[in-house]
């Protein structure tokens, strides 16, 4: 049987097309650049609003609530978010979605305590949930070209790695330049200047939002009085309920490598030899640069797959071109890097990132194809939020609760090796899950 895809020519993109697909790019590059300044910001922000130091068990206990709590709170009102993309169209929840994560970004920058942070990062986590699925819904329908929309869909996310790329490079010069900076609440934290940073997308989206049309598949069944109710029940009556659940499981297992091994690396970076002696500047600077060997994975398996996804017809050999190098990489990287050092972290995590951030882009492109057009975004927001969002990151909670278990002298050496535990154990479920994942019946999205 052949693995290669054939396709008629697509015609050129107007320009209205390429301004919606500039408009993606943007959303899903701040979608990654809100998430993943967290890891980079965690540590000294707890350390300054606790008022204890950065490696101590009051901020490794606030990690977990941190990173588990928002994502929570994203996946109960992303569920929400895809009800209404079906059932308000998809240009203007997306809109609002991105305003709001770009201004709640911005407030958290100010929150003067924990649960003040905690509470804005909630609002930011709840507009990245809800853009996410009404982006890649008003996405897929608005190019029915097959190889066109793969490759959009499918190199639009990519973009989310340069948003991880972007505020890595943030982090570093605003470390490098705090002192220059206005003092926020008195000081010239980092970690503050980082977060508000995140209102940058919602500056041009403003001004861009009457020129974005709506998905013409969506409207024309919303005109014609033909566009069904959406309903997650009907995720679960049997034309659909093996795919909402195996999808679902899977997204959890993504999202529980992402959030319970990759973003605890910049925690474990400070315990490595070489980092542990430098002062607290240089040691900043040294996550940013292992963070942006995550985000050049991650830019290079989001491409990848982008790359592959119009070429091999089979989604689960797709998916296991990342799965099965995933299961090796993460034990290897996350049981030894205590010991190598941080040439391992860099390279490691570049790898690591690649097998797993690609898999995110997976999800966007083969979510729209299984689901019809009534249930698209609720089929693609249950996967994503609860799967992915309430479960998943839970892998989070479950890395910080191990660490107390774990042999070492150090609360970053335990932390490693419970980051391997959880990443193994995720990519190993994902892998034996992935036998039953249904393969889409059609190239083209189904009604």
């Amino acid at each position: 049987m052949t693995t290669v895809h054939t396709h008629s020519a697509a015609a050129p993109l107007t320009p209205v097309q390429w301004l919606i697909c500039v408009i993606a790019s943007v959303g899903f590059a701040f979608d990654s650049y809100e998430l993943l300044m967290l890891p980079l910001i965690v540590r000294p922000a707890l350390a300054d609003l606790l008022g204890v130091p950065p490696n101590s068990l009051e901020v490794n206990a606030w990690v977990g609530t941190m990173q588990y709590v928002p994502a929570v709170a994203g996946g109960i009102f992303g569920l929400l978010g895809g009800y209404l993309t079906d059932l308000l169209g998809r240009r203007r929840v997306l809109v609002w979605s991105i305003l709001l994560y770009g201004f709640s970004a911005m407030a958290a920058g100010y929150a003067s305590t924990v649960e003040w942070l905690l509470f804005w990062r909630c609002c930011t986590f709840v507009g990245v949930c809800v853009e996410f699925v009404a982006a890649v819904a008003w996405l897929s329908e608005l190019f029915p070209n097959v190889r066109q929309r793969e490759h959009i869909v499918g190199y639009t996310q990519a973009f989310g790695s340069i948003g991880g790329l972007m505020v890595t490079g943030a982090y570093y010069l605003i470390v490098t330049n705090a002192e220059a900076l206005p003092m926020v609440r008195g000081t010239h934290e980092a970690w503050r200047y980082t977060l508000i940073s995140g209102v940058i997308p919602a500056i041009p989206l403003m001004l861009i939002r009457p020129f974005l049309p709506e998905s013409p598949t969506w409207r024309a069944k919303k005109a014609a009085g033909t566009l069904k109710r959406p309903s997650f029940a009907a995720l679960f009556t049997p034309e659909f309920r093996r795919t909402t659940i195996v999808t679902t499981v899977m997204m959890a297992c993504a999202y529980a490598a992402a959030f319970g091994a990759i973003q605890q690396m910049p925690r474990i970076v400070p315990g490595l030899e070489e980092v542990r002696q430098l002062e607290r500047t240089a040691q900043e600077q040294t996550i940013s640069g292992v963070q942006s060997f995550q985000e050049l994975g991650g830019l290079a398996g989001r491409l990848l797959l982008a790359y592959l996804a119009a070429i091999i017809i089979s989604r689960r050999r797709l998916l296991w071109v990342f799965q099965i190098p995933g299961l090796v990489l993460v034990p290897l990287v996350y049981f030894l890097v205590p010991s190598v050092g941080l040439s391992l972290a860099q390279w490691g995590i570049f790898l690591v990132g690649m097998a797993t951030i690609a898999q995110f882009s997976f999800w966007g492109n083969y979510l729209p194809r299984v689901y019809p057009t009534h249930l698209r975004g609720t089929g693609e927001s249950f996967a994503a939020n609860v799967g992915g969002r309430m479960i998943g990151t839970m892998g989070a909670l479950v890395t910080v609760s191990l660490v107390s278990s774990m042999p070492g002298d150090t609360l970053p050496v335990r932390l490693a090796y419970a980051s391997a535990v959880v990443g193994t154990t995720a990519y190993l479920i994902g892998v034996v899950a992935s036998r039953w994942l249904p393969e889409p019946k059609q190239e083209a999205l189904p009604d």
